[in-house]
């Protein structure tokens, strides 16, 4: 729960700051809602220690972002999803992805791959893809997709049908796997937007994130 709520409290600062507007403790503590001035006060402290706000001596509201941080915003890294066959899609969140885009104008959201099937897309075992959340897809678009309930990360084909009519395919994009012919009901989950190969750390787990 304190964890939470700190992260709540950088989440806050970091919306003002950015905004131009830095805010006073108090303001901190009315936005929060708690009940002492001090609490507020604790967790400014534990976010500069923490390194995720920096205090200028002796100004008030002298809070400001650390230099990594200014075009940072935080998404969830929400478990792995499969880029070969079809898993169950469940939500293990792992931690936190720093992005560039500002997800409050369209959601993003982090997946850890699994599986060979989109190599030639290099997108590898392990890699990061950024999702933007979006309920459809345009023909050649990567995509995370979930059929029935159970995802996937496949890149979409729009394949004509008799009589005028359409159909979606997953396709991979490694000659090893076959392509994947929902026969349950198909939904686009998002677009992917980025991937993201680690070779140093860049998540940031629940017990190193405000």
């Amino acid at each position: 729960m304190a964890k939470e709520t700190r992260r709540r409290v950088y989440e806050f600062m970091r919306n003002q700051i950015r905004a131009g507007s830095v805010p006073s403790v108090r303001e901190v503590q009315r936005a929060m809602g708690f009940s002492a001035v001090q609490s507020a006060q604790e967790h400014l402290d534990a976010l500069v220690a923490d390194g995720f706000l920096e205090k200028i001596p002796r100004i008030s509201r002298g809070y400001r972002l650390p230099e990594r941080s200014v075009s940072a915003f935080m998404i969830p890294l929400l478990g792995r999803v499969q880029a070969g066959g079809l898993v169950d899609a469940i939500e293990d969140r792992e931690g936190y992805v720093a992005v560039d885009i500002d997800p409050s104008r369209r959601p993003l959201f982090a997946l850890r791959v699994r599986g060979e099937s989109m190599k030639d897309a290099a997108i590898l075992p392990d890699d990061i893809v950024i999702v933007r959340q979006q309920p459809s897809a345009q023909h050649g678009d990567i995509v995370v997709a979930m059929i029935d309930d159970q995802a996937t990360v496949k890149r979409l084909r729009i394949v004509p049908g008799p009589a005028g009519s359409s159909r979606a395919e997953l396709h991979p994009e490694n000659p090893e796997f076959s392509p994947i012919i929902p026969e349950g009901d198909l939904h686009i989950l998002g677009k992917v937007v980025e991937v993201r190969r680690q070779f140093e750390t860049s998540v940031f787990h629940e017990d190193s994130i405000p």
